[in-house]
């Protein structure tokens, strides 16, 4: 056996993704861009606080040494205190750097490679933080100003201090690494809980597939529907189709053993019937040849309501309701005048009103079980046969009617039911017709009603009525 046709199994293909990696991923993705946002906010966090802890740093030194600055014989003279270098001291790895300029920027001590700032020396009141080079390595300073007016000497003093930035490009490294670090635990913690959440809420959904795998196929009953309102819907939904394929389904077994269970005796009635006439004299063969015809008429008429039945019950699960008014049902099957063949002596009325009754159904079904209505009064009414539509408040009526007083009352409590024939259809009815009619009331949330009144008998198919949609048009008939 070629092993390549076992890829056409019902099994998922291969490239397919669960529901649960789909949400995962795209879980992921959301903690992976938070992660790098995260990061990218917590170095930058991370050289704010390195950058303002060293300027502090920075700033204690240079006033430390500008406290010390003391004028003696109209020079100022700096006496550099050791805690000055202390502070400086605590970035270990870091070169230093430190001058002290007089008035026209002369070195007074320190070093004399001090890089200048970009704002003039005369307008510096204030402490002034700024970026250059220190031996050839990017370094931050600070320019401190200390005025002096005395009598024998006056202006200001510029001390200058700085360091590389090694010290503080470390401490940011730190912060960042340790806020990624915190971030990276918390992040897989969330992923851990949003994958137990996320299987968690999604087990209502294994467990109806786990039920809908394990089940028969021919098992179309209701499933349960606990859980959340999306798997109670979804159940729902699944019920309402099941349904819809279960009627079918059974449609389809009726119509089977229907078929084999009616067609049996008239086939064989049938054969019997042609085997005699040709065995029969000439003078029996006519009488043998009518009832071969009769028979033949019966089957006729028992496939034809057989297959009217079959389509209505398929249209009324496939056919989606429109809307539909009633006089265009009954003026149609007027006009086709096939009472004028099924009872040529008998006189059909049309009475239908002026305003548009509108229902939500199937017209060729609504026009199957009308016909059948309509053949009913016809074949054991009496004269005259009125077809007509009204309304009853919030309800529209589709009636055929006739002048007799209609079959006995313990009749009618069978009436509608499959294959139920009456004695007055003398074996030419094959006991479909008001079956159908009450199949279309029931898919339409309809209702069939029979009873006498005052012309005589009545069959009613009564469904909800729509709101009119078109103007008057037509006048009674």
């Amino acid at each position: 056996m070629d092993r390549s046709l076992g890829s056409t199994g019902t099994g998922p293909a291969p490239t397919e993704r669960s529901l649960l990696s789909r949400v995962m991923g795209g879980v992921l993705s959301l903690l992976a861009m938070g992660g790098i946002l995260i990061t990218i906010a917590a170095f930058a966090y991370g050289r704010n606080a390195a950058r303002q802890s060293f300027d502090r740093i920075l700033l204690g030194a240079a006033n430390d040494i500008a406290e010390t600055i003391t004028i003696l014989d109209g020079q100022p003279i700096a006496d550099i205190p050791v805690s000055a270098f202390g502070l400086l001291a605590l970035a270990e790895d870091d070169r230093i750097f430190y001058a002290i300029q007089g008035p026209g920027g002369e070195v007074l001590t320190g070093y004399e490679s001090a890089p200048a700032t970009n704002a003039p020396r005369s307008t510096l009141s204030t402490p002034v933080f700024y970026d250059g080079q220190l031996q050839g390595e990017p370094a931050r300073f600070l320019t401190v100003t200390r005025r002096f007016s005395e009598r024998d000497f006056s202006g200001p003093v510029y001390v200058t201090v700085g360091q590389t930035l090694r010290a503080r490009n470390a401490m940011a490294l730190n912060l960042t690494k340790g806020a990624v670090a915190v971030t990276g635990i918390g992040g897989i913690a969330l992923l851990l809980g949003a994958f137990l959440v996320i299987r968690s809420a999604m087990r209502p959904l294994e467990i109806l597939t786990r039920n809908l795998s394990g089940r028969d196929p021919y098992d179309l009953t209701p499933m349960s529907a606990d859980g959340p309102a999306e798997i109670a819907i979804m159940t729902q939904a699944l019920n309402r189709f099941m349904q819809r394929l279960d009627r079918q389904v059974g449609a389809m077994k009726h119509l089977i053993s229907d078929t084999a269970h009616q067609l049996r005796t008239p086939v064989a009635a049938i054969r019997a019937q042609a085997e005699l006439a040709v065995e029969d004299d000439e003078t029996r063969r006519v009488q043998r040849l009518e009832r071969l015809i009769r028979r033949t008429r019966s089957l006729g008429t028992l496939l034809d309501q057989m297959l009217s039945r079959a389509m209505v019950m398929h249209r009324t699960d496939n056919a989606p309701p429109t809307a539909i008014d009633l006089r265009d049902v009954a003026l149609h099957i007027f006009e086709e005048s096939d009472h004028e063949i099924l009872a040529p002596g008998t006189e059909v009325q049309l009475a239908i009103g002026d305003r548009a009754v509108i229902v939500l159904a199937d017209e060729i079904s609504l026009a199957e079980a009308v016909k059948n209505m309509l053949t009913n009064a016809l074949r054991y009414g009496v004269p005259p046969v009125r077809l007509g539509v009204s309304c009853v408040e919030d309800e529209a009526l589709i009636w055929v009617e006739d002048g007799g007083e209609g079959p006995p009352a313990e009749v009618m409590t069978s009436i509608g039911q499959r294959f139920e024939r009456t004695a007055a259809s003398k074996g030419d009815s094959a006991g479909l017709g008001l079956s159908i009619v009450q199949a279309v009331a029931k898919a339409f949330d309809g209702t069939v009603e029979m009873g006498r009144t005052e012309a005589g008998f009545r069959i009613a198919l009564r469904l909800p009525r729509q709101s009119d949609q078109r103007q008057p048009d037509r006048r009674s008939s």
